[in-house]
């Protein structure tokens, strides 16, 4: 696993408002040119539930997993390097909450690409394309 310690940090904890938001607004300008993709899945209401369903299960299974929520908690203050350090060490440590995550934010991709449309706003989008890259 490859990921940096803003790249995690961001996409598990600032997918929330900022993902909702931003996937609002980004649904509301760039749906009438999803074409083909299920109108319903990529109208506005539908790219914002894909949203607040994968905010809400970052949600749930961090609060289930507590190493995992006191390793993201903390990097949103740490300096870039301390955070990438005990990120990187405690999902590679932990590889298989680092792929639960992973299988839990991959609706967002899905999303992305059935409906033509980006999400997430920039620095959001970089660092969940980051994370997901592994």
């Amino acid at each position: 696993m490859k990921t940096s310690g803003t790249a995690m940090r961001r996409v598990v904890a600032g997918i929330g408002a900022g993902a909702l938001f931003g996937g609002l607004a980004a649904a509301t300008v760039a749906a009438p040119t999803a074409g083909a993709a299920p109108a319903e899945q990529c109208s506005a209401s539908g790219i914002a539930d894909t949203v607040s369903s994968v905010t809400g299960q970052a949600r749930s299974y961090l609060d289930g997993h507590p190493g995992a929520n006191q390793v993201v908690t903390a990097a949103m203050n740490q300096p870039y390097a301390e955070a990438e350090a005990n990120l990187r060490g405690y999902f590679t440590a932990n590889p298989a909450e680092y792929y639960d995550l992973r299988g839990i934010l991959s609706s967002i991709g899905d999303t992305q690409r059935t409906c033509g449309v980006t999400v997430l706003p920039g620095e959001l989008a970089t660092a969940y394309n980051t994370f997901m890259a592994g």
